[in-house]
């Protein structure tokens, strides 16, 4: 239990960072310099306003030098973050396998807050995960089989060796779900002309791919999809937006569908 504390208390901070990058990275901004400052008024936030969650409650979501809201993405980030890092440490322990769903949770929760707020789903965490997801595929060897090699046993008549399970699983996990999303997004661009399908979005399959191989990437898929279409559905219709120019955030869905194929994707479907 020690160590699933210590690993909420990582959260919290990794929460925090993200924040920073949410803001920065989709405007092409460091997130080095400059220190972290109020976005209304500009003036630096002291370390003491800078603490995660505590300092959002105690200034009451709100800047101390200009009284602007704070917006409540902060906190949720934190909080999130902190959740599942202490949900995948509790379930695996201190091992590497449980820091490779930290790192993927957290990946995923920036995702999802990057494409709802400004639309875009920066490299760092879409190209960056990936290449993460395959280095994570070799330190993390699999316990079973998966898609990839039970596939290459049917068509060869021979065992894919043990040792690369793991690798071949994330690499075409990462390529194969990302192409065909790809491939749908092409055909739709040639039948009405118009750009239903960002490329990010394709990068993004690609990086849940690369860290939960091939039936989590089509996990993520299926349930993004109809998640995005039921709740952008109902969204439009309630707001009276134009389907036809408004901008779904079909990214913040599939990241949101990666974390249920991550927490309970063994129960949806065999692994």
């Amino acid at each position: 239990m020690i160590e699933a504390l210590i690993a909420l208390l990582f959260g919290l901070l990794i929460g925090s960072f993200l924040n920073v990058c949410i803001h920065r990275w989709p405007r092409n901004r460091s997130v080095v310099k400059p220190r972290s400052h109020c976005v209304r008024c500009r003036k630096p936030i002291a370390w003491y306003d800078n603490v995660p969650l505590v300092s959002y409650l105690v200034l009451g979501g709100r800047c101390r030098h200009c009284g602007a809201r704070i917006s409540l993405r902060y906190p949720l980030v934190e909080f999130l973050t902190a959740m599942l890092f202490f949900y995948q440490v509790s379930t695996l322990g201190p091992t590497v396998a449980a820091l490779k769903m930290c790192v993927f949770c957290a990946l995923a929760v920036a995702l999802i807050f990057c494409d709802l707020e400004k639309r875009i789903l920066p490299d760092q965490f879409t190209i960056g995960g990936a290449a993460l997801g395959l280095i994570f595929a070799v330190l993390v060897p699999r316990t079973d089989p998966g898609l990839v090699a039970i596939v290459y046993s049917l068509v060869t008549g021979a065992e894919l060796t043990h040792w690369l399970w793991s690798p071949a699983e994330s690499l075409f996990g990462a390529i194969v779900p990302a192409f065909f999303l790809w491939l749908a997004g092409w055909l739709y661009f040639k039948v009405r002309h118009r750009e239903g399908l960002g490329l990010g979005d394709v990068k993004l399959v690609a990086m849940v791919g690369s860290f939960l191989g091939m039936f989590g990437a089509l996990q993520t898929l299926i349930l993004g999809s109809l998640a995005g279409s039921l709740i952008g559905y109902t969204y439009i219709k309630l707001t009276g937006k134009d389907p036809a120019s408004y901008e779904l955030p079909f990214g913040t869905f599939l990241g949101a569908a990666a974390l249920v194929a991550a927490i309970f994707g063994k129960y949806l479907i065999p692994m």
